[in-house]
């Protein structure tokens, strides 16, 4: 293909024709991030502790991550929420109020070995969980 002096016409139509095979265009342009994302586009969302549970890693690694069953508040939806940090399972109870972001995955799926998980846990109680897993602050009953 050419570049010379009066092709800018020519680029910009082939550049739009290729941009419809682009899987993010398409992904932008049809807002299915919005459409599939439980927290609807928000960066962080609530939600009610409903129990823990052990979801096992993908292979070649084998290990159980720990994470916790949530359902939101805004919309009721339920999602499963990874737990960062050494023993942070002891500081997260049933009935806990969570706050949950993504986990920050390629085009916003799940991250690393965890299978199927695509949001963690940020706060407990409004207390950040680094902080209650560093011992710095202790967690307030509800």
């Amino acid at each position: 293909m050419s570049n010379g002096l009066f092709t800018g016409r020519r680029l910009r139509e082939v550049r739009k024709r290729m941009r419809v095979k682009s899987r993010d265009y398409i992904r932008r342009s049809k807002r299915r991030k919005e459409k599939s994302d439980l927290l609807e586009g928000a960066p962080i969302g609530r939600g009610i502790v409903l129990q823990k549970v052990g979801v096992e890693s993908k292979q070649p690694n084998s290990a159980i991550r720990k994470c916790v069953r949530v359902q939101l508040i805004k919309n009721g939806k339920l999602l499963t929420a990874f737990l960062p940090g050494d023993g942070a399972l002891n500081y997260v109870d049933e009935h806990d109020e969570v706050v949950i972001e993504g986990i920050g995955g390629p085009r916003a799926r799940s991250m690393g070995d965890i299978p199927g998980v695509r949001y963690k846990v940020s706060k407990v109680n409004n207390v950040p969980l680094k902080l209650l897993v560093l011992g710095k602050v202790k967690k307030p009953m509800r």
